[in-house]
C-alpha cells in the first residue's frame, strides 16, 4: 500500500454524525448518490454502479448550461460499510483508459460522534494532483461533503 502521506494525494475528511451504513448507502445506491454527488447547481442525472471488484462505475455530472461531464471507472475494492476504491485507469472490466488521472479511496470508520468519512484522491502524477487542485478539488468536494451530510442525516 502506498504511503498515507503520498504527495500525489488530495484528502478530505469529515466527522459525520451518522452510522457508517448511511454513508455507504449514499455512495452505493444510485438514487441517493444522484441527490448529493455534484456540487450544486450541477446535477447528477446518471449513476450506474456495478458494485464489485472489476465492476464499472459510470456517473455523469451536468453543468447548469447542460454540459455532461462523465466520470467512468472501475471498482478495485468493495468492502461494505468500510471502504470503496475506484479508479479511472480502466474504462470497463480491465480495459485500460487512454489517460488515467486518479484513484479514489473512500473510507468510513467508526469514531465517537459518528463516522470518520475520508476521501483520498490519489493521482498518477504530481502534475495531475496540481491540476485537480486548480479544478477546485477542495471547494467542490467540501460542497459535496456538505450535501452528503445533509442527505444522510435525513436518512436516519
Amino acid at each position: 500500500m502506498a504511503d498515507a502521506d503520498d504527495p500525489r494525494d488530495l484528502v478530505l475528511t469529515r466527522l459525520i454524525p451518522v452510522p457508517r451504513r448511511a454513508l455507504w448507502r449514499a455512495w452505493t445506491e444510485p438514487d441517493l448518490l444522484k441527490a448529493w454527488f455534484a456540487p450544486k447547481p450541477y446535477t447528477t442525472p446518471v449513476a450506474e454502479l456495478d458494485l464489485r471488484p472489476g465492476g464499472t462505475s459510470r456517473i455523469v455530472m451536468r453543468s447548469p448550461d447542460g454540459q455532461d461531464l462523465p466520470n467512468t471507472g472501475v471498482y478495485l475494492e468493495v468492502v461494505p460499510d468500510e471502504r470503496l476504491v475506484v479508479t479511472d485507469a480502466y474504462r470497463s472490466a480491465w480495459i485500460p483508459s487512454d489517460k488515467p488521472f486518479l484513484t479514489v479511496i473512500l473510507t468510513f470508520a467508526d469514531e465517537a460522534g459518528g463516522t470518520r468519512y475520508t476521501v483520498r484522491a490519489r493521482h498518477w502524477t504530481l502534475e495531475d494532483r496540481r491540476r485537480h487542485e486548480e479544478m477546485g478539488f477542495a471547494e467542490g468536494w467540501a460542497i459535496c461533503a456538505d450535501q452528503l451530510t445533509e442527505l444522510v442525516t435525513e436518512l436516519r
